[in-house]
């Protein structure tokens, strides 16, 4: 094909124009400059501190997070609800079951399948955590 005179040279076939030279990778977007990977605590992590701040030995309080998390399963499983002080409260709910047919999804007819009724778990910040923060 012909290009006019004065205008910029069109990109090889196959390749975006773009600022970058081919090998190299993207600048990361403004909102993720100043983000870094952040691994959370580890149990172990968590039972280190709560042992320093409480003047227990680890393997006690490693216990008693076992503990606590076996109450939080048997009670979400019981009652539903299960909330540990000042920082989050677990719910769980009854998803119902799906009816197979077609489901019109974003203007299109799709087939859905049949889907047995479930129990979801949800986990929500308590306000005096969000208060915190």
């Amino acid at each position: 094909s012909f290009d006019p005179p004065g205008a910029p040279p069109r990109p090889a076939p196959g390749r975006r124009p773009g600022p970058s030279p081919p090998g190299m990778a993207p600048k990361a977007m403004k909102g993720m400059k100043g983000m870094k990977a952040v691994t959370a605590m580890s149990k172990g992590a968590v039972a280190q501190a709560l042992a320093d701040e409480c003047e227990l030995k680890k393997a006690q309080v490693t216990s008693i997070l076992d503990a606590l998390a076996a109450l939080g399963t048997e009670q979400a499983k019981k009652v539903g609800k299960f909330t540990l002080p000042g920082l989050v409260m677990i719910k769980t709910r009854l998803k119902p079951a799906t009816k197979a047919g077609k489901k019109e999804i974003f203007g299109k007819i799709c087939m859905v399948k049949a889907k047995p009724a479930k129990t979801v778990v949800k986990a929500y910040c308590v306000a005096a955590l969000k208060n915190q923060i």
